[in-house]
């Protein structure tokens, strides 16, 4: 662990202390201690990729959330088949990102994509929609190839949930005459919101150092208009050589992912002890 973690750790603190170039390995000596951190405070750039990665992070888990719980909820009414739709359910995540970033790249493909063929083929547009060059739509496609690979683990976690829920509260409150919404909404939901939590923060570390299917689809473009954190990270530390600021960067962004994992954490904690007051 200390070979493996702390070392490194340590180097990459060192350095984003100094005003260290790839390019010029001396100046790795070269101490300026938190004129990196000033320089980003001033950067607006980095502020910019800064709110994108949380607005990217905030849509990305909601929409997973819905989706693997809706999954999870029509799998758990499922009698038959089930274990071959459990299967099934757990591929998207199996892939690599980097191949997942490749496919999704020729499906928004402007020329030669699958949807764009697809919505021409059936009238739906007449001209070729720039599903990776406008900035909007750009963000739009990389999410959506965010969501298809990754809302199976809340799928699963929930799932999981699911097959441990008592059945006693639910057949008392169908005795008791509440419907299928109140059910959910008083029992079911509030035994998930533990998975859940347990789900987001998980994810949220994923999400947050997104990297691969980022720079596979878009590279950050247009003009800058889809690059994250850690793609911004990347350009600055090995295309631009400045793995000083680079550096500095990747500590402000740890600080992001600590932040959503203590929330979560304190989340996950304020649920077991609801579920352990209400038992």
């Amino acid at each position: 662990m200390l070979f493996v973690v702390a070392v490194p750790l340590i180097f990459s603190f060192y350095t984003s202390m100094t005003s260290y170039r790839l390019t010029r390995p001396e100046t790795i000596q070269d101490f300026i201690w938190f004129r990196n951190y000033i320089r980003l405070f001033e950067n607006p750039d980095f502020w910019r990729a800064f709110l994108r990665t949380i607005v990217f992070l905030a849509i990305a888990l909601n929409v997973e959330l819905l989706l693997g719980l809706g999954i999870a909820l029509l799998i758990n009414k499922i009698t038959w088949g089930q274990r071959t739709l459990r299967t099934i359910m757990m591929f998207p995540m199996m892939f690599s990102p980097i191949l997942v970033g490749f496919q999704f790249k020729f499906i928004f493909n402007d020329n030669i994509g699958i949807l764009n063929n697809a919505l021409q083929s059936l009238g739906l547009t007449t001209q070729a929609i720039p599903w990776l060059v406008d900035a909007k739509l750009a963000m739009f496609s990389i999410i959506f190839a965010e969501v298809w690979m990754s809302t199976s683990v809340f799928a699963i976690l929930l799932l999981a949930g699911l097959f441990a829920m008592p059945r006693d509260p639910i057949e008392a409150a169908r005795v008791d005459g509440c419907n299928s919404w109140q059910v959910f909404r008083h029992i079911t939901l509030p035994f998930l919101m533990p998975f859940v939590f347990i789900a987001m923060t998980i994810r949220s570390l994923d999400v947050a150092r997104a990297y691969d299917i980022v720079a596979i689809m878009t590279g950050g473009g247009p003009a800058g208009r889809t690059e994250l954190l850690w793609t911004m990270i990347a350009r600055v530390g090995y295309d631009n050589a400045r793995m000083g600021q680079a550096n500095a960067m990747a500590y402000l962004s740890t600080i992001l992912s600590i932040a959503f994992t203590y929330y979560f954490y304190t989340k996950l904690v304020a649920a077991r002890r609801y579920m352990g007051g209400a038992e």
